[in-house]
């Protein structure tokens, strides 16, 4: 006998809903399977397209490929993160752009005073940080959807990340996520989730 799902209500066929969610984890170990820029690119070519507020996009990821590169994060990082971080196929550390608002007028043309409604320096931070971060979520889907496993983090020292890479200023560090196949005991146990009666308030 055949249960019905809530999520059999949905487009996407199961093996989609289990690729993307169910069955995707947190890597902590990688295999030495190489991540190409083609992936990459591959990656962000589909989750470009997920929306941020008046098409900010304030998302910018700087890809750590050689061992040089890889330390220059990885001295930053948490005891706990070091190892595997040093021993990932690749690395991405995501930031945001606070001066996204130059771009307004190219990606937002239909709003010529776009880039002026964020002259206030706090506010347009909190958007750019508020907006980053969903492109972070639209990236880490990405990631699974190559068939590739993430493991992001926060642990590191995030105000050094940012002199280290963007010198100049201007960018916020959010995260940093390993990529790659999923290696040995790449996983921690499967915490628990709420249900939706738990978080879910219909008026």
């Amino acid at each position: 006998m055949t249960t019905t799902q809530p999520t059999d209500l949905l487009e996407l066929d199961a093996a989609t809903q289990d690729l993307l969610f169910r069955e995707a984890r947190t890597a902590n170990t990688f295999t030495d399977e190489p991540v190409g820029d083609e992936q990459i690119q591959a990656i962000y070519d589909l989750v470009k397209w997920g929306p941020t507020s008046m098409n900010q996009q304030p998302l910018r990821a700087v890809v750590l490929r050689s061992p040089e590169a890889r330390q220059r994060l990885v001295q930053h990082m948490g005891d706990g993160n070091k190892d595997k971080t040093t021993k990932a196929p690749l690395t991405v550390v995501l930031f945001a752009d606070n001066n996204f608002h130059e771009h307004l007028p190219t990606v937002f043309p239909h709003f010529p005073g776009a880039k002026d409604f964020f002259a206030d320096d706090a506010y347009r931070e909190h958007s750019a940080k508020l907006n980053a971060s969903l492109q972070i979520a639209y990236f880490i889907i990405g990631v699974r959807a190559a068939g590739l496993a993430a493991g992001p983090m926060n642990g590191f020292d995030h105000e050094a990340v940012e002199k280290e890479f963007f010198p100049e200023g201007g960018h916020h560090a959010l995260v940093a996520i390993n990529i790659g196949k999923p290696g040995t005991d790449a996983w921690f146990p499967r915490s628990p989730r709420f249900e939706a009666k738990d978080v879910i308030t219909t008026l």
